[in-house]
């Protein structure tokens, strides 16, 4: 069975944390290979955000960077990567900071037809911030859609106390949930384990196992990703 490619509306991807590990090591990267793939074209924007002072083409050099370097040669076509970065563009903003703060507004469509995502590439004790953000800067709209990166918080009520701040703006129906680990090949092998196996699967289940530890070893260091300073990380 081949896979078959299913188009999307034309939308305005905005991206906060976009000179961020992240956005240059996964979104960028999968979101050239739905270009290239089809499944969106020029019609859409995306739209970076940062602190950073860049302009639009500081933006899209590091977009073709990130492509170059973390997306395979075999999947590299010149052509595509012209036209793909064509749909880069930058707005400097700091939420904690309003007066310096770019106009993101100028960069949005206001046509209904047109998606609007925001996804949050950014430490979770700012999603709340970027929420209340885009609620007094007026970009939220009911059909919005808003990704935030796991994991929330370092317990339970860290978790809810994000979860609460970002629902004072979006409703559920908005929110998406992530975490990109679940696609890493150890999980997806784990899950293929046990719902394709008749002999584990009825016994696979929270009253026969405890818990389930999985240890992925990476070669990169926590370099920039804020999240180790908090939950560290292990030397392999």
């Amino acid at each position: 069975m081949s896979s078959r490619i299913i188009p999307v509306q034309p939308f305005d991807y905005v991206v906060f944390g976009a000179t961020g590990d992240l956005t240059k090591r996964k979104l960028i990267p999968a979101l050239y290979h739905r270009f290239k793939d089809g499944q969106f074209d020029g019609q859409s924007r995306i739209i970076g955000v940062s602190r950073s002072k860049l302009s639009d083409a500081d933006f899209q050099k590091a977009a073709r960077d990130a492509i170059t370097q973390f997306v395979e040669k075999e999947y590299q076509d010149e052509a595509v990567i012209d036209r793909f970065i064509k749909i880069f563009s930058y707005v400097p903003v700091d939420v904690s900071d309003p007066a310096n703060a770019g106009d993101l507004g100028k960069q949005l469509r206001d046509d209904p037809n047109i998606v609007r995502a925001f996804y949050l590439a950014v430490a979770p004790d700012l999603f709340e911030p970027i929420a209340e953000y885009l609620s007094k800067k007026k970009y939220y709209r009911r059909d919005a859609r808003v990704v935030i990166e796991k994991p929330l918080g370092h317990d339970l009520a860290s978790s809810m106390e994000i979860n609460d701040g970002v629902a004072k703006i979006f409703k559920e129906d908005q929110v998406y949930r992530i975490d990109h680990y679940l696609g890493k090949e150890t999980v997806q092998n784990l899950l293929a384990l046990r719902f394709a196996n008749a002999l584990f699967e009825p016994v696979w289940n929270s009253a026969h196992i405890d818990h389930v530890q999985l240890t992925v070893s990476e070669s990169v260091g926590a370099g920039t990703r804020s999240y180790y300073d908090e939950s560290g990380s292990c030397a392999t």
